[in-house]
């Protein structure tokens, strides 16, 4: 069973990753953030987590506001270094952990989280600036890392209160993991700033101290405050210092704080903190209960034969060849694809298998190795096949079967839109062999 075994909570300023990037460790001005960090990588090589669980919110790098979610967790299993502008910083990309990503996320929709999940994203400073101080990373990072961005960019953010119970129900996802991995939680932005308007460099030293305070000892209090008041007291842009709610939601009631600096360079207090957790060991049936809610919507689907569900671990098994056929979507992807497969499949690097699910035309074989239904239809509108003859495909039919036993028989239909070349279907089903 999974355990957290503490936390570590800090600034996520860029300054962190400019002052490692451009080695101000002698520096008068940037030392006193190396030292501050210097005790949290020594509790991380002596405690020796097995995953940090990462809570950042990214700066509009690889999120934007034409699809703008309040809790997104990142499932994939590689998280790359996003560029911010100038390129990207010589960092090499992180490890996921899909395993647990997936328990989490199905946990806190289990709880009633809306979650939305990304794969293929890179992450920015939010995670990347910290993390240059947090672990050694030549050639590689030491740990995986489970990401959770949080929207906390454009208004509505979710509330104190809202990032405070998400905390707790990640310790419900956590500890009812079956596998025995030691996580650690990393909570980061804050302190006080604001970088927009008249009112750009704002701080105030005298709200992070007792923030830091009242985030140890009395949280709840916290979680009354809301975004307005935040803003008032720690500046707009402090007012992220609610992600630091859900690493405290959580830990035990009561923590042991072994670690705590501030210090003010420019425009952000940078605190580093380490809280080692407290918890008891879940008791009763708890945890037990806890799986079977978690597995309580898709129980017993596995009765329904020819039935496969389009989970979490099979968007991340199929990612690859999923992307691919949704590049279908695209002119350039699609001409590209009828004009040499080979080659499209090659620039995409498909696994031999995938090529060969693809090249077959193996309708029945791509759903079984994880494509989605919406890919196959995609592919049938690029290629000339109509929906009617994918499905008679998949359930081992001929068309003119299959057809019978709808209420119009001759519907013959497809998503191919006005682009789309003449589509002269068959009155047969194309067989793997078949092309068309």
């Amino acid at each position: 069973m999974a355990r957290i075994i503490g936390a570590v909570a800090c600034s996520h300023t860029p300054t962190i990753g400019f002052a490692f990037d451009k080695k101000k460790q002698q520096d008068p001005v940037w030392a006193p953030i190396f030292e501050a960090f210097a005790p949290v990588q020594r509790w991380l090589v002596d405690s020796a987590p097995d995953v940090l669980f990462f809570i950042y919110n990214d700066h509009v790098s690889s999120f934007f506001f034409d699809h703008y979610s309040a809790f997104a967790l990142g499932v994939g299993e590689r998280h790359a270094v996003a560029d911010e502008g100038g390129g990207e910083r010589d960092l090499p990309a992180l490890a996921g952990h899909p395993a647990l990503a997936q328990h989490i996320g199905r946990s806190l929709v289990a709880d009633e989280f809306d979650m939305s999940f990304f794969q293929d994203r890179a992450l920015d400073h939010g995670v990347f600036s910290p993390m240059s101080l947090l672990c050694a990373h030549e050639p590689a990072w030491p740990i995986p890392v489970v990401p959770l961005q949080v929207g906390v960019l454009q208004s509505p953010v979710p509330s104190a209160r809202r990032c405070w119970r998400l905390g707790q129900a990640l310790r419900r996802a956590i500890e009812s993991y079956p596998e025995d991995l030691k996580v650690a939680i990393v909570a980061t932005g804050g302190l006080s700033h604001q970088v927009h308007g008249e009112r750009a460099g704002f701080n105030n030293t005298a709200w992070d101290a007792q923030f830091l305070d009242l985030i140890e000892n009395d949280p709840v209090r916290l979680t009354e405050m809301t975004q307005a008041e935040l803003a008032a007291l720690g500046g707009m842009e402090g007012a992220e210092v609610i992600m630091w709610l859900v690493m405290r939601g959580a830990l035990s009631s009561n923590v042991k704080k072994v670690h705590q600096t501030y210090y003010l360079p420019s425009m952000t207090g940078i605190a580093t903190v380490i809280y080692e957790n407290l918890a008891s060991a879940p008791i009763g049936g708890g945890v037990e209960r806890h799986r079977r809610h978690i597995d309580e919507q898709l129980a017993g689907i596995e009765a329904l034969d020819g039935t496969h569900p389009f989970t979490l671990e099979t968007s991340v098994r199929a990612y690859r060849l999923n992307k691919f056929l949704h590049g279908m979507t695209q002119p350039a992807h699609r001409s590209a694809f009828l004009a040499d497969e080979d080659a499209a499949f090659e620039a995409a690097r498909l696994t031999a298998q995938e090529r060969d699910l693809v090249r077959g035309r193996d309708w029945r074989g791509l759903i079984h190795y994880g494509v989605i239904f919406f890919m196959l239809e995609k592919l049938g509108a690029v290629i000339g096949v109509s929906n009617l003859h994918i499905y008679a495909a998949m359930r081992g039919q001929s068309l003119e079967d299959f057809q019978q036993t709808r209420n119009a028989p001759g519907a013959l239909y497809s998503v191919a839109g006005k682009d789309a070349a003449p589509q002269a279907w068959d009155r047969k089903v194309p067989q793997p062999t078949d092309k068309p």
